[in-house]
C-alpha cells in the first residue's frame, strides 16, 4: 500500500506547487499593474488584463481537481486540512489577480493620461513594492509551511496600511485639484492595492492553520 499513499503525497505536492505557481503569477501580475500605471503604458495594462483569464483557468481547474482528490481519496486529519485550505488559498490567490487586473483596466480607461497625479507616484509605487514583497513571501510560506514567515505578512501589511491612508490624506486635503473624477480613481486604486494585501495575508493565516491546526490570532 505504500505506492498508494505515495501517489497521493505526488498529488498534494502537485496542489500545492500549482499554489505557489498562482502566487508568482499574481505577483508579476500587481508589479506589471503598477509599473502600467505610473506610466500610463496601455500595451502593458491590457497584457495584465489579458493575463487575468489564465489566472482564473489555473485556479478553477485546481479546484476541479482538488474536489477530484477528495471524492477519490477520502482523506481525512490532516490530508484533509491541507486540501480544504488549499480550495480557500486558491480564491485569495484568484482575487489578488482580480486586483491586479482592477488596477490595469484604471489605465485603459485613463488613457492616454496618466491616472495618477505627479504628487501621489511615489506613495503609488512604494503600495506596488509592498504588494510584490507580500506576494512573494506568500509564495514561499505556501512552499515551506513557515509559520514563523507567515506571520511576517501581517507586519508587511500594516505597511500598506500606512500607505493606503496617506492616499486620503492627500485626497482630504484642500489642496488637492485634480477633480472628482481623479479622486475616484485614486480612491478605487488604494482599495485594490490594500485588498490584495489582505487576501495575501489571508492565505497566510491559512498556512498557519494547516501546519498548526488553529486560527492564528
Amino acid at each position: 500500500m505504500s505506492w498508494l499513499r505515495s501517489a497521493f503525497q505526488d498529488e498534494l505536492d502537485g496542489v500545492t506547487q500549482t499554489l505557489v505557481d498562482l502566487s508568482a503569477l499574481v505577483s508579476d501580475a500587481i508589479t506589471r499593474a503598477t509599473h502600467a500605471l505610473l506610466t500610463a503604458d496601455i500595451k502593458e495594462a491590457e497584457e495584465v488584463i489579458a493575463s487575468d483569464d489564465r489566472v482564473d483557468d489555473i485556479q478553477h481547474e485546481l479546484d476541479a481537481r482538488i474536489i477530484d482528490i477528495i471524492a477519490r481519496q477520502q482523506p481525512v486529519a490532516s490530508d484533509l486540512r491541507a486540501l480544504v485550505t488549499a480550495l480557500r488559498m486558491s480564491a485569495d490567490l484568484e482575487r489578488m489577480g482580480d486586483m491586479a487586473h482592477h488596477i490595469a483596466k484604471i489605465t485603459r480607461l485613463r488613457h492616454p493620461n496618466a491616472a495618477v497625479p505627479s504628487e501621489l507616484l511615489l506613495t503609488i509605487e512604494e503600495m506596488g513594492k509592498v504588494a510584490r514583497l507580500i506576494s512573494d513571501k506568500v509564495g514561499g510560506v505556501i512552499n515551506s509551511r513557515d509559520v514563523e514567515k507567515a506571520m511576517e505578512v501581517e507586519k508587511d501589511d500594516d505597511e500598506m496600511d500606512k500607505l493606503h491612508r496617506k492616499l486620503f490624506t492627500t485626497l482630504l486635503d484642500d489642496k488637492w485639484s485634480h477633480g472628482t473624477e481623479t479622486a475616484i480613481d485614486i480612491t478605487l486604486i488604494g482599495r485594490y492595492y490594500e485588498r490584495y494585501a489582505d487576501h495575501a495575508v489571508s492565505v497566510a493565516r491559512r498556512v498557519y492553520f494547516l501546519v498548526t491546526g488553529k486560527f492564528s490570532k
